[in-house]
């Protein structure tokens, strides 16, 4: 039996449609369309309340009913939902399985996971171009955007600061070498420069608005959603940061086609369990490292090394390399919180290399001798 919401003519399809519903989320809403629940898409999240679009127009719920301990289980943004037809409070009575999840670690000592954003088919990493091009965060950013599975794409915003066509298309290539596979964008929402390219981008499908405060994500917002609907503020002369104008995480319909989650600016954004992530962000550190002589080779003294050899011979920039291995150790130390195996190799490897130091400080006293 075909269920109500898997028709593509049905009032459920059409409505839901410009949100991202389709027939492979229709034929998994199934079982609970049979209960009677009502498919919708989660908005806005606030304190065990959220937001949900259905057919019915947009409904206040409790999400008590799936509040696990797990903090990557709690219902987020993006996420596809079940949600009781009638009572007070309604409540979310489970979300369907994510197709993608944007994940980061938090910033309190127990480093416990954050989930962002869920079912996300691109991740946009706005980058403003009036202050000085932090290339190591957009890395952090982009490792994160492709372990979540979506498609990440750096958009350099406030182009219209950068005047000089040639000027601007050397930032553009500093931020393409550091970001190997990714579309980079140069986009003035002032005058509308590239915001084309970037509505055909987004038009299909989910994307979420990355970035830190002060990088013009509430304004390239707007440009893409047609009106003044986020709040934008100000940034300061000194340091072009700018303060918190999005405080939750909104998905909105852009009149386009395709759907936009705006998030809050993010001033930590830490790894969790991103080590594929990073090393799609390095993929030439990947392929030079498979042709060391040693296969757990760690790039720094030992006999045989593609990478050292490539950064002596000026084919791969230090600074690549220097970022790639802090990514690499924090996103280790993360992993170790919660995975025995990964802690009892850690140990073994700071064992290892504190014997070499001994040994090589002892070969140094010895040869004083």
């Amino acid at each position: 039996m075909t269920s109500r919401s898997a028709s593509s003519a049905s009032p459920v399809f059409s409505a839901l449609a410009p949100y991202g519903w389709d027939e492979a989320w229709a034929t998994a809403f199934a079982p609970y369309d049979t209960e009677g629940l009502l498919p919708g898409r989660v908005i806005r999240v606030d304190r065990g309340q959220c937001d949900v679009v259905t057919a019915d127009g947009v409904l206040r719920a409790d999400t008590a009913f799936v509040t696990p301990h797990d903090p990557l289980r709690v219902v987020c943004t993006g996420d596809w939902v079940a949600v009781e037809p009638a009572g007070d409070p309604r409540y979310v009575r489970t979300y369907l399985p994510r197709r993608t999840a944007f994940v980061r670690s938090t910033s309190s000592k127990r480093s416990e996971g954050q989930i962002l954003a869920a079912n996300v088919d691109h991740a946009i990493v706005a980058v403003s171009l009036a202050v000085e091009l932090d290339l190591g965060r957009i890395e952090r950013f982009l490792a994160l955007a492709w372990e979540s599975g979506a498609q990440p794409l750096v958009v350099l915003t406030k182009a219209d600061l950068v005047p000089d066509p040639v000027t601007r298309a050397h930032l553009v290539q500093d931020v393409e070498l550091s970001a190997p596979g990714v579309p980079v964008l140069a986009v003035s929402a002032l005058d509308g420069d590239g915001l084309d390219v970037l509505v055909a981008t987004v038009s299909g499908g989910t994307s979420v608005l990355l970035g830190q405060s002060g990088a013009g994500k509430s304004t390239l917002a707007n440009a893409l959603l047609g009106a003044d609907v986020m709040e934008v503020r100000a940034t300061r002369d000194v340091d072009g940061k700018g303060r918190h104008t999005t405080t939750t995480r909104n998905l909105l319909a852009l009149p386009g086609g395709g759907v936009l989650i705006d998030t809050p600016g993010l001033r930590g954004v830490g790894l969790w369990d991103a080590g594929g992530g990073v090393g799609q962000v390095f993929t030439e550190i990947e392929e030079l490292a498979a042709r060391c002589r040693f296969h757990d080779c760690a790039h720094e003294a030992e006999p045989g090394c593609a990478v050292r050899s490539a950064v002596d011979s000026g084919e791969l920039p230090a600074r690549r390399l220097d970022s790639y291995r802090k990514l690499m150790r924090e996103n280790q130390r993360i992993v170790a919180k919660t995975d025995a195996r990964v802690r009892a190799e850690l140990r073994r490897e700071w064992k290892r290399r504190g014997a070499e130091g001994r040994a090589a400080m002892e070969a140094k006293r010895g040869n004083r001798r």
